[in-house]
């Protein structure tokens, strides 16, 4: 069961409802580190998401379903476009305990082991959605929107163990899946080393079709290093890994595996 990503769901979906009551105009429009979206479209974001657990829209015979991820993600924040700053947030903030409580039903007995498709990002089990919530709020909140990268600055904590590890460890969780072109050209394991909070030693290990992640450092002299925070930032792209990643062993090889890593 994902009872760490409940929990790190809850108390981040807490966090962020502190921030969204807090925000000005003027902190609303401003651009987000999330290229093409403002501050209302991350927490527009947010809040759809929240809004589509606890009363998930009817299907319009007429338009054709997403085929991916972002697709359905871009379609939710496009359709808030001419929603007030107060709409955003009052949908953010009226749906907050029913999505906590949807992710929370998630992890019964019936439900948790049942698979669940999202879109192109693969298959997974129904109660590993509170890790993709957990990932997707930390994510948003702690780079996206706060400072001293994002545009909205208040205090906040030093990167927390218990809440950095989950989003990493659905970003293992999903990477087989979501990046499959790592799987084309992983032909030997690899190992990763990610330090502070959330860290931990992983190897990636080819398989027959997908590779796997186990934990631990084994079978493999090339290891990549970087802090497990900033691993959220190359990991999906947002900074180049380049700026935070040092390698032990074979270069050439680990550079070609980390120039496949998009994790959404």
């Amino acid at each position: 069961m994902s009872t760490s990503g409940l929990e790190a769901s809850r108390e981040l979906a807490e966090r962020y409802s502190v921030v969204v009551r807090s925000l000005t105009p003027d902190e609303w429009s401003a651009p987000s580190r999330c290229a093409g979206w403002s501050v209302k479209d991350l927490v527009a974001h947010t809040g759809s998401n929240f809004a589509a657990l606890t009363k998930p829209p009817e299907p319009d015979p007429a338009v054709p379903p997403p085929t991916t991820a972002e697709e359905l993600q871009n379609r939710l924040v496009d359709a808030r476009r001419d929603w007030t700053y107060t709409q955003v947030a009052d949908e953010f903030l009226a749906h907050l305990d029913g999505a906590v409580g949807v992710l929370g039903a998630m992890q019964r007995d019936d439900l948790a082991e049942q698979p669940m498709v999202l879109t192109d990002l693969g298959t997974y089990r129904t109660h590993q959605l509170s890790d993709a919530f957990a990932f997707d709020m930390w994510c948003h909140m702690y780079v996206d929107l706060l400072g001293p990268d994002g545009p909205v600055v208040r205090p906040i904590p030093d990167p927390e163990d218990d809440l950095v590890r989950v989003a990493v460890e659905w970003m293992w969780t999903g990477l087989p899946q979501m990046c499959t072109p790592v799987s084309a050209v992983l032909d030997r394991p690899i190992g990763v080393k990610l330090t502070g909070a959330g860290g931990g030693e992983w190897t990636l290990v080819p398989g027959s079709e997908l590779l796997t992640v186990e934990t631990g450092l084994s079978r493999t002299d090339t290891v990549i290093t970087s802090r497990a925070t900033d691993f959220v930032l190359w990991g999906t792209t947002r900074s180049s890994w380049r700026d935070h990643v040092s390698i032990d062993g074979d270069r050439s090889y680990a550079e070609k595996i980390l120039d496949t890593v998009d994790i959404i």
